[in-house]
């Protein structure tokens, strides 16, 4: 009896993995990609059209010194960072391209995503290579942080 349970559950993890814990493909991955890229883009446009209509123009004058352009690189890395852990968090492992693709991001084990995994990934994202090596089969934000996409099936 208790080879039979151990067996349908064996049974069970295989169907498990095989129907609902498929990878991404890459054309998947890609769309995530250039989707949440169009979404922080918009993201940062709004922010901006924001602060120069509460600041004043002087927030886009090019005259001051570096310090204005690493400002703007500390808050586009800040809301992209932000924007990835937000969503990847509230929505379990979602971004608007994964909801779009209808793919998801999980722990390795397949678990829901942490505060802490969200973050980490986003971390890993702003590597500028970190793109490119998905070409090598798995994104460093999957490989370093022991995650993986997985498309979500209903």
């Amino acid at each position: 009896m208790e080879n039979e349970q151990q067996a349908h559950s064996e049974l069970f993890n295989e169907l498990k993995e095989t129907l609902y814990e498929q990878p991404a493909t890459g054309g998947q991955r890609f769309l995530n990609y250039i989707i949440d890229i169009i979404f922080f883009y918009i993201v940062v446009i709004a922010f901006t059209t924001i602060a120069v209509l509460i600041i004043g123009d002087d927030v886009l004058n090019e005259n001051s010194s570096g310090i204005s352009s690493l400002l703007e690189y500390l808050i586009s890395y800040t809301i992209y960072v932000g924007l990835y852990t937000f969503f990847e968090t509230t929505t379990k492992g979602r971004t608007i391209g994964k909801m779009v693709t209808k793919t998801r991001a999980v722990r390795i084990d397949g678990s829901i995503l942490t505060f802490y995994d969200a973050l980490k990934r986003s971390l890993v994202r702003i590597i500028p290579i970190d793109a490119f090596s998905a070409l090598a089969g798995s994104p460093w934000h999957d490989r370093w942080t022991d995650t993986k996409v997985i498309r979500e099936n209903y």
